[in-house]
């Protein structure tokens, strides 16, 4: 059952948080709201959508309670890097939602990290960006 519900299609609206309060603190306000969906694979181990120019992915692994993202794979004629922070954006929330701890392998993804602070709280004790 848990793997039919994985595999199913996330259609839905998906909140973008921001931290209130001081950086310790984990109460989030919704401050924006829109609709993407997302694919979980598991046979291949990677989040799917699809934009005209084709298929968009982000490879992942799993060990233990931990998500590790290892790769963007776009269309060479894809340029929008908005829509990858968005996407990653949405990844996140699927994160948090299965409470996993996210460790960016790619460095694409861990400067996401650093622009995006209040999804730091994600990452596993001890790594630090």
């Amino acid at each position: 059952m848990r793997d039919l519900l994985q595999n199913h299609c996330y259609q839905r609206y998906i909140k973008f948080y921001k931290l209130i309060g001081p950086a310790n603190t984990t109460e989030r306000t919704m401050e924006e709201a829109i609709i993407m969906e997302i694919k979980d694979n598991t046979f291949a181990r990677q989040f799917e959508t699809t934009v005209l120019e084709g298929l968009i992915s982000v490879e992942y692994s799993f060990q233990e309670k931990k998500i590790f993202l290892t790769k963007i794979n776009t269309p060479e004629s894809f340029t929008d890097e908005e829509f990858i922070n968005d996407l990653l954006k949405n990844i996140m929330n699927i994160a948090y939602e299965r409470k996993l701890k996210v460790v960016p392998i790619l460095p694409k993804i861990a400067l996401f990290f650093r622009k995006n602070t209040i999804y730091r709280d994600l990452l596993p004790p001890g790594i630090k960006i």
